[in-house]
Formats: C-alpha cells, sequence, structure tokens
C-alpha cells in the first residue's frame, strides 16, 4: 500500500522511512530524530499516516503489496464487481479494523478495491515486519489471525443469510449490522447511518428500485427515517422484528 499500490488522493502526514532507512522507536514510541507513534496494536512504529476524502480510492484490486493499514479515523469499504457489472460491498470496515494484512503475510496481492466510505485517516505498517512478528510470537499470530476468521465467518453467515431470506429481510438484517458498525465511532450512537443509497444496495446487494421501495415502506412504518444520503433507525425492536421474518412491511 506504499508505492506498490495506485494512491488515489491520498494526503501524506507522516512520511514512510526510504528504502535502507533505519527507524529506531524510543520509550513510548517516540521515534528518535523523527515524529511518530506506536499503534497500540502493534509493536513497531507505523511507516506513515495518511488521510482520504469520502469517496476516494486508497487500494485497488490486483495490486502486490507489502504494507498493511489500520483505520485509525472513519470507515473504508472493500467491494469487487459482479458479473452483471454491478459493484457488491464485501465489508465496511471501521475504525480499528485491517487492510491488507493477510494480502502481506501470504504475499498474494489485494482481491478487492478499498474506497473511503468517510472522511477517513489509515496508519500504515511495513509488511516485513508483521510477518517476522507472527514468526516468532505464536500468540501475535493467533490474534491476527483470529481477527481474519471472524471477518470471513461474518461474510459467510450473510451470504447464508441471503439465500435464505427475502430482499426485505435483507435490508433489515444490513442496517441493523451497519448500525454496529458505526457504533465503533463513539461520536455515533448508531442510530444514524451515512450511506448513500448506491452503497446501501451494493451491500446487499440488489438493484436501487427494490431498495428504494423497501425502504419507503419501513419510513411509512415509522421503522426509519432519513433524507438524501442519512438512514436514521426510529424503532429498533420493530427493525429487529422484520430482519427475523416476524413480520410484514406489506
Amino acid at each position: 500500500m506504499d508505492g506498490m499500490i495506485n494512491i488515489r488522493g491520498g494526503r501524506t502526514e507522516e512520511s514512510a522511512p526510504r528504502t535502507g532507512e533505519a527507524v529506531t522507536c524510543g520509550p513510548a514510541g517516540h521515534e528518535y530524530g523523527r515524529r511518530a507513534d506506536l499503534d497500540h496494536e502493534f509493536p513497531f512504529c507505523r511507516t506513515n499516516v495518511r488521510k482520504f476524502r469520502r469517496g476516494e480510492v486508497i487500494a485497488g484490486a490486483g495490486v502486490v503489496i507489502d504494507m498493511f493499514a489500520r483505520v485509525h479515523r472513519g470507515m473504508v469499504r472493500a467491494s469487487t464487481p459482479l458479473a452483471d457489472g454491478r459493484e457488491f460491498i464485501v465489508e465496511i470496515i471501521p475504525k480499528g479494523g485491517l487492510i491488507g494484512e493477510l494480502e502481506v503475510l501470504r504475499k498474494q496481492s489485494l482481491n478487492l478495491e478499498y474506497r473511503a466510505t468517510s472522511d477517513c485517516e489509515l496508519h500504515y505498517f511495513d509488511g516485513r515486519l508483521l510477518r517476522d512478528l507472527c514468526a516468532t510470537d505464536p500468540q501475535f499470530q493467533v490474534k491476527i489471525l483470529s481477527k481474519a476468521l471472524a471477518r470471513v465467518s461474518e461474510l459467510e453467515l450473510r451470504i447464508i443469510s441471503n439465500a435464505g431470506s427475502n430482499l426485505r429481510q435483507r435490508l433489515a438484517w444490513t442496517l441493523l449490522r451497519l448500525s454496529t458498525v458505526y457504533r465503533t465511532d463513539a461520536q455515533n450512537s448508531g442510530d444514524e447511518l451515512t450511506i448513500s443509497q448506491h452503497d446501501l444496495a451494493a451491500t446487499l446487494p440488489a438493484s436501487r428500485e427494490k431498495v428504494n421501495q423497501c425502504l419507503r415502506r419501513l419510513r411509512e412504518s415509522k421503522v426509519v427515517d432519513g433524507t438524501q444520503g442519512k438512514i436514521r433507525i426510529l424503532n429498533r425492536k420493530a427493525l429487529e422484528a422484520y430482519a427475523e421474518g416476524e413480520t410484514s412491511l406489506a
């Protein structure tokens, strides 16, 4: 994600070390001769910090990387194109989530495109250091792989749920899941989601027209409200009932 990835519009606050340049960290993560921090999850210095505006591409699919990133602020979406040309948003990565760690460990290229869902800040780390630490610290390796496995398991559950439920259930379940993601931000209760109709349809995935019809019925039932680009959950219990298929939107 540094040099080998096409970064479009990203603004670098702290430059990565040049090839061969030694980085020495002092107590509490202060880098001698250079301002730096230690990310609380990783016992080595971040290489740089980059900020992206909403909608900007962070990394493209098919690119080989040797750095991974942690979302320090904001949210990032990971997506892939479907056979019919539509976009499928596979995952929305909240604050604290990782990007590219498995690809770095496996020395593989990225499978998904990553784009800023909101204004965000990413902290980047050297992939070589991650591989070395996983090789020497089994507990750290388990921690990293367990997080990745949890994300894969969540995606599998989504696919299974989508196969066995109708669009109305999927929409309600997706809004509840996104609410949990938004709640990772201390300034957000999770009741207000900033998401476009395009992104919501791509997350399900479904056509915008059908998603809009379901949203209109939810608004008429006073379950949700909102304006262009925002959805506010008014009745969480009713939304949970819809997700479980216990009631009808008709």
